[in-house]
C-alpha cells in the first residue's frame, strides 16, 4: 500500500488479489478524492456532533439515540473490545443481530477500533457462520443474544472472544468503560468490512471494502442520485448485514446527518403502519414488498414518503406500474452488488423509464460485452461490466480471475444498452433460457404474468425438454380466491403471448403457495430448476 496500513492483524491485507486482479478504480468526481488516512466511523458519525450531536440518528422500538448517545455508546463499545478483549486493528469481528441500535453501534465501535466488520444475517444457521468464521480466521464476536445458540454450535478454531447484548452482559461492561475513545488511524485503504456474498451454492465469497469505499457509495449514489436532505427519515426492510441495508439505513443517513427508523421486523404489513407513524420520507426495500405494499397503500397515510429506492433483484415493471398508481411515487430502481458494495446503476426521479434499470451512477462507467470482452452494438444482449470508484476484490478466492476482467467488474447479469444509454435488465447470465435457437430471460416472461390481475408472484425458469432443449416453466402464486386449473393456465398463456413475443410464453405452469427466497428477498431460481428437475 501507498500509505502505511494500521493493521497489525494482516490476514486480511494478506488475502487481499494480486494487484493486477483488481478492477481499474475511478475517482472521477471531485468528493470521491479522499485524505490518505481516514476512518469511516469518524466520517460519518463524529462529523455530526458539531452540529447535529442532538439530532436523532436511530429511532427503534426499543429506544431513540441521537448522533450524541449513538456516538458515547460507540465510544464504550470500541473500549469493551480493545480494553476487555484484547482486540487489535485488523481483527476480524463477526457482528450477529437484527437491525437494532445495538447493531448500528457494535459495528462503528468495530470500525473506529480499526477492526474488520463481518456482519451476518439472523437467519443463518451454525453450518453457514461456520463458513464466514473459517474462511476469514475470526477472533472476536458480538452477538445478539438470542441469536446466541447458532452461533456456540459453529465450528470456528479462531473465535476466542464473544460478547452478548439483550442480556446484559454487553450492556455491564460498556458502563463501566469510558465514553471517549480515540478513533484508530486507519489508512483509507485499509480493509473495514468483509462482506459474504449471499451465493446460492458453493463456498461463500468474502469481498474485502476499504474504509473510504463505506464514504464513496454515499458520495456516488446517495449523493448524485438519492439526494438525500437531513431533515429526512429512513426507514426499510434490507438487513444491516446485506450492503443495500448497510447502505440505505445506516451511512446515507449518516452521512448528511439524517435519521434512520430500524424495524427488526420489517415486513409489508409491518412496513407500511411504520411509514405513516413515524412519517417517513425515504424507503428501501424489494419489488416483491413494494407489490405487497401498493394493494393496501390506501390503509394508511404515505404522503409524507418522497423517495422509495428499489433493489435487490430486478424491479418488473407492473410493480413500478403499481406502485406509482398507488402512491403517485416512482419508483428508483438500482442494480449493485455486495462485490461492489452498494447500487452502480440507477437513475433520478426526473429521468426514471420505467422497465429500464437506469444509467451508470455519477462516478461509475458501464457497457454491455460480449465473450471476448469487446463491447457489443447497443440494443444487443451482452454480459455488464462495470468500474468506478468500488470493485470487487475477493478474500484469498481464484474466483476473482472470473470476476475482474480487463480492469472491469463482470456482475454476471445479461442486460442491453439503448441507444440513449439506458441499460436494460435481460437475467442474471445463469438464468438466460435458451430453448429451440431463442434466447430468452425469464424476468421478461415474469414482468409479463405479474401485469394478470390474479397473479402476487411468479418466478420462471428453464427446465430440460427433449425437443427444444429446455422450455419456460413458470412457477405462480395466485392472488386469494383464485384457483389454479387448466383454464387458468391457458389463461396466462394467452396473457404472456399477448404481451410479448409469442415463443417467450411460458409452456409449463405450476401454481404453488409460495416462492424460495433469500433473507434479503431475491428469488432463488436455483430452488425452482432443482424442484423442477426433481
Amino acid at each position: 500500500m501507498e500509505t502505511p496500513s494500521a493493521h497489525l492483524d494482516d490476514f486480511a491485507r494478506d488475502g487481499l488479489p494480486p494487484r493486477d486482479q483488481w478492477p481499474e478504480f475511478r475517482f472521477t468526481l471531485p468528493q470521491l478524492h479522499y485524505p490518505a488516512r481516514l476512518n469511516c466511523a469518524t466520517a460519518l458519525l463524529d462529523r455530526n456532533l458539531a452540529t447535529r450531536a442532538d439530532h436523532p440518528a436511530l429511532v427503534t422500538p426499543a429506544e431513540t439515540l441521537t448522533y450524541a448517545q449513538l456516538a458515547e455508546r460507540v465510544n464504550r463499545i470500541a473500549n469493551v473490545l480493545v480494553n476487555r478483549t484484547g482486540l487489535v486493528p485488523g481483527n476480524r469481528v463477526l457482528l450477529r443481530g437484527a437491525n437494532t441500535a445495538w447493531m448500528v453501534a457494535a459495528y462503528f465501535a468495530v470500525l473506529k477500533a480499526g477492526g474488520i466488520v463481518v456482519a451476518t444475517m439472523p437467519l443463518l444457521r451454525a453450518k453457514e457462520l461456520g463458513q464466514m468464521l473459517r474462511k476469514a480466521r475470526i477472533s472476536h464476536a458480538l452477538c445478539d443474544a438470542r441469536l446466541a445458540d447458532a452461533l456456540r454450535e459453529a465450528e470456528a478454531p479462531a473465535l476466542r472472544h464473544v460478547l452478548h447484548w439483550g442480556d446484559g452482559e454487553l450492556e455491564g461492561l460498556c458502563a463501566a468503560e469510558s465514553p471517549d475513545f480515540t478513533a484508530c488511524d486507519t489508512a483509507a485503504e485499509d480493509i473495514g468490512l468483509i462482506g459474504f456474498t449471499s451465493g446460492t451454492t458453493g463456498e461463500p465469497k468474502g469481498t474485502l471494502h476499504f474504509h473510504r469505499d463505506m464514504l464513496a457509495i454515499c458520495d456516488a449514489y446517495a449523493r448524485e442520485v438519492l439526494r438525500p436532505e437531513p431533515s429526512d427519515i429512513f426507514i426499510g426492510s434490507p438487513p444491516l448485514a446485506f450492503t443495500f441495508g448497510l447502505g440505505g439505513l445506516v451511512l446515507f443517513p449518516f452521512r448528511v446527518g439524517a435519521t434512520a427508523v430500524l424495524l427488526e421486523r420489517a415486513s409489508p404489513e409491518e412496513l407500511l403502519p411504520a411509514i405513516a407513524r413515524h412519517r417517513a420520507t425515504i424507503c428501501f426495500t424489494a419489488p416483491t414488498a413494494y407489490r405487497a405494499m401498493a394493494a393496501k397503500a390506501a390503509d394508511h397515510d404515505l404522503r409524507s414518503l418522497r423517495k422509495c429506492v428499489s433493489a435487490g433483484e430486478a424491479l418488473p415493471r407492473p410493480i413500478f406500474e403499481a406502485w406509482q398508481a398507488s402512491t403517485g411515487l416512482k419508483l428508483m430502481d438500482g442494480i449493485g452488488a455486495t462485490e461492489m458494495l452498494h447500487i452502480f446503476i440507477s437513475a433520478r426521479e426526473e429521468q426514471i423509464r420505467p422497465g429500464a434499470t437506469g444509467l451508470p451512477v455519477p462516478g461509475y462507467e458501464a457497457k454491455v460485452v460480449g465473450p471476448d470482452g469487446a463491447e457489443v452494438p447497443r440494443g444487443t444482449p451482452g454480459r455488464l461490466a462495470v468500474r468506478g470508484p468500488t470493485g470487487c476484490r475477493y478474500l484469498d478466492d481464484p474466483r476473482q480471475a472470473r470476476y475482474v476482467e480487463d480492469g472491469w467488474n463482470i456482475t454476471g447479469d445479461t442486460y442491453i444498452q439503448d441507444e440513449d444509454g439506458y441499460f436494460w435488465y435481460q437475467a442474471r447470465s445463469d438464468d438466460m433460457i435458451i430453448s429451440a435457437g431463442y434466447n430468452i430471460a425469464g424476468p421478461e416472461v415474469e414482468a409479463a404474468l405479474l401485469s394478470h390481475p390474479l397473479v402476487r408472484e411468479c418466478g420462471v425458469v428453464g427446465v430440460p425438454d427433449e425437443d427444444r432443449g429446455m422450455v419456460v416453466k413458470a412457477f405462480v402464486v395466485l392472488e386469494p380466491g383464485a384457483t389454479g386449473d387448466a383454464a387458468l393456465v391457458r389463461a396466462l398463456q394467452e396473457h404472456v403471448k399477448a404481451a410479448i413475443a409469442p415463443y417467450k410464453y411460458p409452456r409449463r405452469i405450476d401454481f404453488v403457495a409460495s416462492l424460495p427466497r433469500t433473507e434479503t428477498g431475491k428469488l432463488q431460481r436455483f430452488a425452482l430448476r432443482q424442484g423442477a428437475i426433481a
